[in-house]
């Protein structure tokens, strides 16, 4: 069975760490609430928006969430008609067309909605690269692991042929929990010991790490 990887998109191979405290801190002054410092936003990234913004204001009424939601959804809209696109990561399309030249089954899972993850997949570098995707519009968000294994549904594989690759706690418990393979990168939103303390069981350092983990699972016996 060829081994089924399924990314994380904002922190893992999307730089959208300015966009979204951009949005949230926008977000907060329509409401006028404080600006978050950034260390609480970067906590809630990769969490269903209307979840994550409840964690980061857990006082705000169910209205007033309502209105946190769409104000930060205005933002990036804002941000978008105006020309703005998150950058790639340096090493992501080498990484991804080289799994895919390999025979690796390729995957998205992400807390964006449906519109963010149609925004990347219009990327014409990602044009043909993932065989699913998978969004908190679909159902639980993470750290549930309902997309995991949705996407392993929709792409032929089961928990031992799969792997996760995130940049927060969330990607790695929701990885834990569909008992998937939890592989970490650490240039995203969570730090090293926080993906470690949700059970990764090996963090990145670079794409040529990414890529050497990734030889390791896929070099097991059960791909041999």
């Amino acid at each position: 069975m060829r081994p089924l990887a399924v990314f994380d998109i904002d922190g893992t191979l999307v730089d959208s760490r300015a966009s979204i405290y951009r949005a949230a801190c926008e977000a907060a002054q329509v409401l006028g609430l404080p600006e978050p410092e950034y260390d609480r936003v970067r906590q809630i990234v990769g969490l269903s928006l209307h979840h994550a913004l409840h964690v980061l204001e857990p006082s705000l009424t169910d209205a007033e969430l309502a209105d946190f939601v769409a104000a930060f959804q205005a933002s990036f809209r804002a941000m978008y008609e105006t020309g703005h696109e998150e950058p790639l990561y340096p090493g992501v399309m080498d990484t991804l067309r080289r799994l895919k030249r390999d025979g690796w089954r390729l995957s998205l899972a992400t807390g964006q909605n449906r519109r963010g993850v149609a925004r990347n997949l219009a990327r014409p570098e990602w044009s043909d690269l993932f065989l699913s995707s998978h969004c908190a519009e679909d159902g639980p968000g993470k750290p549930d692991p309902a997309m995991l294994r949705a996407a392993m549904t929709a792409c032929g594989a089961d928990a031992a042929s799969t792997t996760m690759i995130g940049d927060t706690s969330h990607d790695i418990a929701m990885a834990v929990a569909a008992g998937v393979h939890p592989l970490g990168v650490g240039w995203g939103f969570h730090t090293v010991e926080e993906q470690a303390a949700a059970g990764a069981l090996h963090i990145a350092a670079d794409f040529p790490d990414l890529e050497a983990a990734l030889d390791r699972f896929a070099s097991t016996k059960l791909f041999a």
